[in-house]
Formats: structure tokens, C-alpha cells, sequence
């Protein structure tokens, strides 16, 4: 959130409070969580003790410990730090997970340790080939069950632009089948996923149409045109 939206949210929350008489220990309160969800979003080991006496020495015109520079300094070092650690302990928790998944008996390995699915519905369709782009529906989430990315609706997908594991894991997949992908992080968004990075995801997707493409709509038309004008058998 940025400072406008703050400012914006402040003025909305005292407008709401002028015609009555103004509560400090409710404002303070806001205030500390307005703080604290920038705070969370950071993902920083912040010492919130050392923070909030930080904020009352400022307050009563106190030095800082660090100069701003050094501060913001110190913050990266600290971020790096941070994402490097989350980084291996994600990657050592995919790797577990894909180990301990693969000895399930609905689970079908497509490369070891890296991609794994099971079928939730059988589909009877066409089938996904390496050149297409389907059309799915999709739902990512990650271990924890979070979720990262929604198709909502149905959206053709160009398999030579999706994350490897993703685009591997449709090949061969029929229209009107579901299945579940257990993607790892090689095989995804690596430590390029600032939010979760090494973090192994899981792909509830379904196919609803092969193949997409404006060479197979044409394909499409041109076969429809071809009925459309061969005799009638009498």
C-alpha cells in the first residue's frame, strides 16, 4: 500500500470519526496495524520490541541508530538473507514432499523428483500435443495451500510460454480431464518467486479444448467448409 492510499484511508477513517469524540487508544491501535501489514508484507525477522521503541525514540527527537543509508543497507542485506534461508528450506521441503508422493499409488511420475500428477477425471477428447495451446481451467496453489494464480474462467494457454512443468504436465491430456500437477521449483518459478521462492506447486487443471490455435480454428474451418460443399450422397 502506498503512502496516497494511506493518506486516503486515514481521511476516511477520521471523516467517520468527526462527529464523534476522537478515541486515541483506537487511532493508535489502526495505526499499528496499518504499520504491521506493510511490515508482514515485507517478510523481514523484524525485532517488533527494538521497532516500536524506535518509533517513541523518534517521536521524542532521539538519534536514530543507523543513518537512513545505513538503514536501507542494512534492510537488503537483511532481505537477501531472508530469501536465501526461505529459499532452501522450500527446496528441501519439495523435495521431501515429491519423495514421500511418489510412492502413492494414484501418482504417475512423469520425470523423477521433478513432475508428478494423478488423474481426478478421465477425459475422452482430443488429446494435448507438444505443439498446441489448450484451452484450461486451472487453479495454483502452493504446499501450505495458499493460493498463487486462479484462470477463474477458460484461458488458451501457449505451452512453449508456459513454466516447464506446467506445459509438460498437459502433454497427453485429454479434453475433459483433470488432473493434479506436483511441480518442482526447477520446473516452476525457482528463486525468481520473491513471494515463495524454491517453492514447489501443485496445478489443479483441466483441459476443455486441445488445441486452440488460430492453424487449428482454420483447420476447423476449412474441414466444416469441405462438408459443406461435398454432394450429397443419394
Amino acid at each position: 500500500m502506498n503512502l496516497a492510499i494511506h493518506v486516503f484511508t486515514l481521511m476516511c477513517f477520521f471523516g467517520a470519526l468527526a462527529a464523534e469524540e476522537p478515541d486515541l487508544e483506537q487511532i493508535s491501535r489502526a495505526m499499528g496495524h496499518l504499520i504491521g501489514k506493510n511490515l508482514q508484507s515485507m517478510g523481514l525477522p523484524l525485532d517488533l520490541d527494538a521497532l516500536v521503541l524506535g518509533m517513541k525514540e523518534s517521536t521524542e527527537g532521539e538519534a536514530a541508530p543507523l543513518s537512513e543509508d545505513e538503514c536501507l543497507q542494512a534492510l537488503s542485506i537483511l532481505q537477501e538473507e531472508t530469501l536465501v534461508a526461505e529459499a532452501e528450506e522450500n527446496l528441501q521441503e519439495a523435495i521431501a514432499f515429491l519423495d514421500s508422493n511418489a510412492a502413492a499409488a494414484d501418482i504417475v511420475v512423469l520425470e523423477e523428483g521433478k513432475l508428478q500428477y494423478k488423474t481426478v477425471k478421465e477425459g475422452s477428447g482430443n488429446a494435448v500435443a507438444t505443439y498446441n495451446s489448450p484451452i484450461l481451467r486451472y487453479k495454483g496453489h502452493y504446499l501450505n495451500g495458499k493460493l498463487f494464480g486462479d484462470s477463474c474462467s477458460e484461458e488458451m494457454i501457449s505451452l512453449d510460454e508456459a513454466i516447464p512443468g506446467l506445459s509438460k504436465g498437459v502433454i497427453g491430456m485429454r479434453e475433459g480431464e483433470v488432473r493434479t500437477l506436483y511441480i518442482h521449483p526447477d520446473l516452476a518459478y525457482g528463486r525468481s518467486d520473491l513471494t515463495a521462492p524454491n517453492a514447489l506447486l501443485v496445478f489443479e487443471v483441466e483441459v476443455l479444448k486441445a488445441d486452440a490455435s488460430a492453424e487449428a480454428q482454420a483447420a476447423v474451418r476449412a474441414e466444416d467448409a469441405r462438408m459443406d460443399e461435398a454432394p450429397a450422397v443419394r
